[in-house]
């Protein structure tokens, strides 16, 4: 088959699944927004298309991400167009709708079959929105502004013969009848990397080298902001590490922010709170906070690799990889007690769930498992056997992947 993946980011979630098909023998092309210095990868043929326009300015707030969606939407299009005079031909479509580039391709192949990456539903109650009372939503408008938020999602509706969502929860976002159209298969964690080693060791700032005789607490965000928890993990902080004189706290995540809004003044939400907590906490104890901004991926792997408790927040949104990859690495998971959590962690079975908003059971919850190996190798090992048995990459997700796409052509 003639297979067309479209990613702003490519490969994004189609890292695996792409590269797997190739090597099956389809002809499989991407386009994406990014510069390319090659135009092939791993067998994908690589086709860079560009906006040329950006978001006009004073555009009305409420429209402002579908004017985007719709700017990308017409790039992708008459990049399409080109692709179509050269002769190709798509059966099969896969793409990340979430930036509005698919909006016009049946517009040019209208007999491709469309499978779309069914990330998240926006919701004005019931999830991310208005969970978080210390940040309230105050414009009463917002409901409006979610409502059009939606607007890409909803005409590609009528477009898409099917979406695969990677976990249950974000495909119960999505309204009926399209849900019925969404097969839930994650996008799969390599289990051959991503596993147990006791043996690792990592060094710090070239000098400190911490291994398995440390007692390392981990805390992962892809940017460190609240709609991961990052303000409740720091509010932890100065209770921990009063009970725990030789944990070493490891924080990883960038200073900017993926979700929600960015704080006020030109701030960081980073350094907002660690300038909150910090005068709880004594010099000695702070100088055992590691912030490690973003990490290459064996190292972030090697240090879940080496943590004893990991945590893990937040808000009803997009489940991390993290949090699975951390499972798979055998790590003793405290995590929020929040619906994405749910098909994942298992009370007391494959990790802890604890309040979202209550510091002091995080506290608690972390020192409880510190002071008890039984239990952390007790969850720790359920939760990598869990993570195996639903998430590897090899023998679970990409066989489903790949079924779902070939059904897709075959409908």
């Amino acid at each position: 088959m003639n297979i067309l993946f479209i990613h702003q980011n490519f490969p994004g979630q189609f890292k695996f699944l792409a590269p797997a098909l190739a090597q099956q023998g389809h002809n499989v092309v991407a386009m994406t927004l990014q510069t390319i210095q090659s135009t092939q990868w791993q067998g994908v043929t690589l086709v860079p298309y560009a906006v040329q326009r950006g978001t006009t300015p004073g555009v009305h707030p409420w429209l402002n991400n579908f004017e985007t969606q719709t700017i990308r939407a017409e790039a992708c299009f008459r990049a399409a167009l080109d692709m179509k005079a050269k002769g190709f031909v798509p059966h099969v479509i896969v793409a990340h709708n979430g930036w509005g580039e698919s909006l016009f391709l049946k517009e040019v192949w209208p007999r491709a079959r469309l499978g779309i990456y069914c990330e998240f539903y926006y919701h004005a109650t019931g999830a991310d929105v208005g969970f978080d009372p210390e940040f309230p939503v105050l414009d009463p408008g917002e409901v409006c502004r979610i409502q059009l938020k939606n607007l890409n999602n909803r005409l590609h509706f009528d477009l898409a013969d099917a979406g695969i969502s990677p976990t249950l929860w974000q495909a119960s976002t999505f309204p009926e009848p399209f849900r019925s159209k969404i097969t839930v298969v994650h996008d799969g964690i390599n289990t051959k990397m991503v596993a147990p080693n006791p043996k690792v060791s990592l060094t710090l700032n070239n000098s400190l080298i911490l291994s398995g005789k440390d007692e390392v607490i981990t805390f992962v965000n892809r940017n460190l902001e609240p709609y991961r928890g990052y303000h409740i993990f720091m509010r932890s902080l100065p209770d921990i590490l009063k009970r725990r004189p030789r944990a070493r706290v490891l924080i990883v995540g960038g200073d900017d922010i993926s979700y929600g809004a960015r704080p006020e003044n030109g701030s960081r939400w980073k350094d907002i709170f660690i300038e909150e907590v910090k005068g709880k906490i004594h010099p000695n104890d702070w100088s055992r906070v590691h912030f490690l901004g973003n990490l290459p991926y064996a190292v972030f792997i090697g240090l879940l690799q080496l943590s004893r408790v990991h945590v893990y927040l937040t808000y009803p949104f997009v489940l991390s990889w993290s949090l699975l990859e951390a499972m798979c690495t055998g790590c003793a998971i405290v995590a929020s007690n929040t619906p994405p959590l749910h098909e994942a962690i298992r009370q007391n079975q494959t990790g802890r769930l604890v309040d979202f908003f209550d510091v002091q059971a995080l506290a608690d919850a972390v020192c409880d498992l510190l002071d008890d190996p039984e239990a952390r190798k007790r969850l720790g090992t359920a939760a990598c056997a869990f993570g195996r048995a639903n998430y590897d990459l090899e023998t679970v997700c990409l066989p489903r992947q790949i079924a779902w796409v070939e059904s897709l052509a075959e409908d």
